[in-house]
């Protein structure tokens, strides 16, 4: 049975430390692919007015495949970008595993999640539908950790993870607010995604989108 790794978000845009979290997934856990699921409209950040010219779900979609377009154990979906109305990840999941009966999926995120999971919609047929990697910074604590999974593991029979990251000084927010103030990303994320981002305007002053990180 194939070991899937399932990386949601945003990414608006990708960057570095996405694809370095995967890449360290894949070899932690032994995986045999990373599936990067841009989100469409996503009910938790919601539409907020923005002065920025920002991407579309597909304008993100297209930059996540081209993020991770060298790297032959990375694929992209467009499952949630193709869903009309809000996101929720109970139902990605469960339509992956219904799609693909003969793999085991791992949803990685970032360990501060543990503690908002059970506010996400369905959160018990998430646990259901996969097991979770928690990404942890490098030095921090895990004591809390282990005491927040004991008490999923109790409440949803949660199989979780917790997967040591390095400390990584990067966000999709920076990326947009350098973009802004006309600085240079080189290194924050991929090239190609950095020309598209030139090509098409986004994230200076313009008239389109709402913010999603």
């Amino acid at each position: 049975m194939d070991r899937i790794g399932i990386m949601g978000g945003t990414f608006n845009p990708i960057h570095i430390g996405h694809l370095m979290l995967a890449e360290a997934a894949g070899e932690a856990l032994s995986l045999d692919e990373v599936w990067f699921v841009p989100t469409g409209y996503s009910y938790m950040k919601g539409n907020r007015p923005s002065l920025e010219k920002m991407p579309l779900p597909g304008e993100r979609l297209a930059m996540t495949e081209l993020a991770v377009q060298d790297n032959a154990r990375f694929r992209c979906l467009d499952i949630e970008v193709r869903r009309e109305g809000a996101t929720y990840t109970y139902e990605t999941l469960e339509e992956l595993r219904a799609t693909y009966p003969d793999r085991k999926f791992f949803f990685v995120f970032g360990a501060d999640c543990l503690y908002t999971i059970e506010n996400w919609r369905e959160p018990g047929r998430i646990f259901d539908a996969c097991e979770l990697v928690a990404a942890v910074r490098q030095g921090a604590s895990t004591e809390d950790m282990q005491e927040k999974i004991a008490q999923l593991r109790e409440r949803f029979d949660a199989r979780i993870t917790l997967l040591p990251f390095r400390n990584l000084e990067i966000s999709s927010t920076e990326i947009r607010m350098r973009v802004k103030e006309g600085r240079s990303i080189r290194y924050m994320t991929p090239p190609p995604v950095i020309d598209y981002i030139e090509e098409k305007g986004f994230y200076r002053e313009g008239k389109r989108g709402n913010e999603n990180d």
